[in-house]
């Protein structure tokens, strides 16, 4: 009987304990269309949104669709290169590092990338308003 207890405790609290997951710290750096002259090292500027095709929300569709946007790299204010980047759900690992490269020793640990605001059924998106966030592991 002590055993049979014992082992129901024991079997319990292993389970309880393996329901909590691990919360992720999570932090996000916001690329926009605003480029600061005066800023030393690496920046990330959002050159323009070229297509968002992706499905509206309240909106039932058979492919979920993708948004491609041009971002500047510049460094020391100078630019060094311009990339069209595709987001979407095939493209994720290759957009998580190539964001890497580009930001700061603390902010590469990629965890999400997307641009925003997600389009709504009914409302156009005014392209000054669109901007890129990127979530990483502190």
């Amino acid at each position: 009987m002590k055993n049979s207890l014992s082992a129901f405790l024991l079997i319990f609290c292993v389970s309880v304990f393996a329901q909590n997951p691990k919360k992720e710290n999570i932090k996000y750096v916001k690329i926009t269309q605003k480029i600061c002259h005066k800023k030393k090292g690496y920046q990330l500027v959002l050159a323009a949104v070229i297509s968002d095709s992706r499905c509206p929300e309240g909106v039932t569709c058979v492919w979920a669709g993708e948004a491609s946007a041009v971002i500047s790299v510049y460094k020391d204010s100078k630019l060094i290169e311009d990339k069209t980047i595709v987001f979407s759900p095939k493209n994720e690992e290759e957009n998580k590092q190539w964001f890497a490269k580009h930001l700061p020793e603390k902010q590469r640990k990629i965890k999400n990338g997307s641009i925003f605001p997600y389009p709504r059924h009914g409302v156009t998106v005014v392209k000054k308003d669109y901007y890129i966030k990127i979530g990483y592991l502190k």
